[in-house]
């Protein structure tokens, strides 16, 4: 990555690093469908892992349109655009397995259904909620009909490799 991507990046992993659970959107015939996930315990580096099994509706989506979103909701909101892809390698799934799975996915790493989806992150929205003052700035200009940009409570952030 280059440095400015690199820095991004590292936004990005910090705002994530602690949150368990994510939203995935994927698109089906019908619309879009969000589902949690479990976020594995890897640093972020532009790319986000999740297990799932062959036999599930997202990864008959996934395969149809890979275009993907995932959402992280704590002291912070982050949403994360990007293409998914489905991963059968067993050495990853072994790196990123761990013995809650085996109670999750009542199965092992191994299992010829288990697969992974790698999103490659291509942008990132975030939201900070701990400045007060920005918050009340934003909605104060909002409401007034003023230019809100100058006190933006997000930022968006291209993570292109």
């Amino acid at each position: 990555m280059a440095n400015m991507e690199q820095k991004e990046a590292e936004k990005v992993r910090e705002l994530i690093k602690d949150i368990d659970t994510a939203m995935l959107t994927t698109i089906t015939e019908e619309g879009l469908v969000s589902r949690p996930m479990k976020t594995q315990e890897v640093e972020f580096d532009g790319d986000l892992w999740f297990f799932t099994k062959k036999d599930t509706n997202k990864y008959d989506e996934i395969l149809r349109n890979p275009e993907v979103n995932v959402a992280y909701v704590d002291d912070s909101y982050l949403s994360i655009r990007g293409r998914a892809e489905i991963v059968e390698d067993l050495h990853k799934k072994k790196e990123l397995w761990g013995i809650a799975y085996d109670k999750i996915m009542q199965t092992t790493y191994d299992d010829p259904n288990i697969v992974l989806i790698k999103i490659n992150a291509e942008a990132a929205e975030y939201w900070e909620t701990g400045s007060f003052t920005k918050r009340v700035a934003f909605m104060f200009k909002r409401v007034t009909g003023q230019d809100a940009e100058s006190a933006a409570v997000n930022e968006t952030v291209e993570l292109d490799k």
